[in-house]
């Protein structure tokens, strides 16, 4: 074992690719020839789909594979698709594409994009008086639009721009601290370097006017989007006559409607139930989101905080029973994107946009909104049915076997003996030494 003891480096960032790879085999690997290996086992044959990887992101060493799997039979507003799913977590595609399957023939999922709008903040100090500040922003806030004409120009065109731009104080909160609060429409696109660029020209036009107009100083503080977009806002629902909701695992509809509102009712009021709730929401939303190459942790930011919006942590669905009718909803906030950034570069992003039939960013919000809302209806019935781990466990199976490198003969022999038997971890260990005696 010759490892090199671990100490700061300068200038990596300029180092090769293989250079990179070398000091990390060095300094961290005792066998150097497996750790290469595994590294260049996952790069791409084909070197210029390679190259293209490497240059998403900084100090590139090799590729990280998420398995992409499809999820199909979902009818959103009588349209069907097949939605693509980029997730590590098994179940998870299982439990979608059951969900579409079961409303499928009741009337499937409908969705609704109710707004759009984006938002981007100038955060600055200012220790003069408010009303001569109000007065200096209703002055100049023209200034501030016209002087971004270069940057919305194109964007204008297509239908998009900026909507208003607001002065807000915020000085109860912080002293001295105030806003330009500015809302855009960004059409297909999720608009991020627009929104900065626009807020970045307004920071620069709003001090130099305040330096001739103001005798206190702007302090320009930062200037930045912000990932949540409470008025960028989808609905997602299903609803049928509560007899409707009959099947195998649902003998008694009734029972089952009223037990499936009250775990929704749960997650409602108490938080500790609610956090894992939504987690299993995400599930499904941050799969498409991925796999269609949008920012899937400015969606969980905005998506979370929206769940606290109302000053507690709260389900994101909820549930009722009126006049015999089971209705399940999701209200959520989604900056997605179908143009621009990944959407134009990654191949398999391309893949799941064609294979979503190249959808506008408002369908694109409202198939991950769906999916979100199908994942969690496959939870909380498995929940209020069978429990979570009998399906839980049995698409983990495989990943227990694949630990023990089961060959296909073991896999076969165990997946049938597990069919009538309880998945355990210490059940499938079990079963596995059985085997092998």
């Amino acid at each position: 074992m010759n490892l090199t003891m671990p100490t700061a480096i300068s200038g990596f960032s300029k180092l090769s690719k293989s250079e990179k790879i070398e000091w990390l085999l060095d300094t961290y690997f005792s066998n150097k020839e497996n750790a290469r290996n595994l590294v260049q086992q996952y790069w791409n044959s084909d070197a210029k789909l390679q190259k293209l990887h490497d240059e998403f992101i900084e100090n590139t060493i090799t590729n990280y594979y998420l398995p992409l799997g499809v999820a199909p039979n979902f009818s959103i507003n009588n349209k069907l698709y097949t939605i693509p799913m980029a997730i590590e977590e098994s179940s998870v595609v299982a439990a979608a594409s059951k969900a579409a399957k079961f409303w499928l023939n009741r009337g499937g999922f409908k969705a609704d994009v109710i707004s759009t709008e984006k938002i981007g903040q100038v955060h600055f100090s200012y220790s003069g008086n408010f009303e001569t500040l109000q007065s200096f922003f209703e002055s100049v806030k023209p200034k501030l639009i016209e002087d971004t004409k270069a940057i919305t120009k194109n964007m204008e065109r297509r239908g998009g721009g900026i909507l208003d731009i607001e002065l807000k104080n915020k000085t109860e909160d912080l002293e001295h601290y105030y806003q330009l609060h500015a809302t855009f429409e960004t059409l297909d696109a999720m608009g991020a370097n627009f929104i900065n660029s626009c807020l970045e020209q307004f920071a620069k036009t709003f001090k130099a006017e305040a330096q001739t107009q103001l005798e206190e100083d702007v302090n320009i503080v930062m200037s930045i989007l912000s990932n949540y977009v409470p008025n960028c806002l989808v609905r997602a629902e299903v609803s049928c006559p509560i007899a409707d909701l009959k099947s195998k695992d649902i003998t008694n509809p009734t029972l089952f409607a009223e037990k499936f509102k009250q775990a929704v009712n749960i997650a409602e009021v108490e938080p500790y139930r609610a956090v894992t709730h939504n987690k299993g929401i995400m599930n499904g939303i941050d799969a498409v989101v991925l796999a269609t190459g949008n920012d899937f942790r400015a969606v969980e930011a905005g998506v979370h905080a929206y769940a606290a919006k109302d000053g507690k942590y709260s389900s994101l669905t909820h549930c009722s029973i009126e006049n015999d009718t089971f209705k399940f909803w999701i209200e959520i906030p989604l900056a997605l994107g179908t143009v621009g950034g990944l959407t134009s570069l990654h191949p398999l992003v391309k893949f799941a946009l064609e294979m979503l039939e190249k959808p506008s960013a408002k369908d694109l919000m409202q198939i991950v909104a769906v999916a979100g809302l199908a994942q969690n209806f496959a939870a909380v019935k498995s929940l209020t049915t069978t429990g979570i781990q009998e399906g839980h466990m049995k698409m983990h199976l495989m990943n227990i076997l694949n630990q023990f490198e089961a060959t296909s003969e073991e896999k076969e022999k165990i997946v049938e003996h597990f069919k009538t038997n309880v998945v355990t971890h210490s059940a499938v260990v079990e079963a596995i030494e059985n085997i092998r005696r």
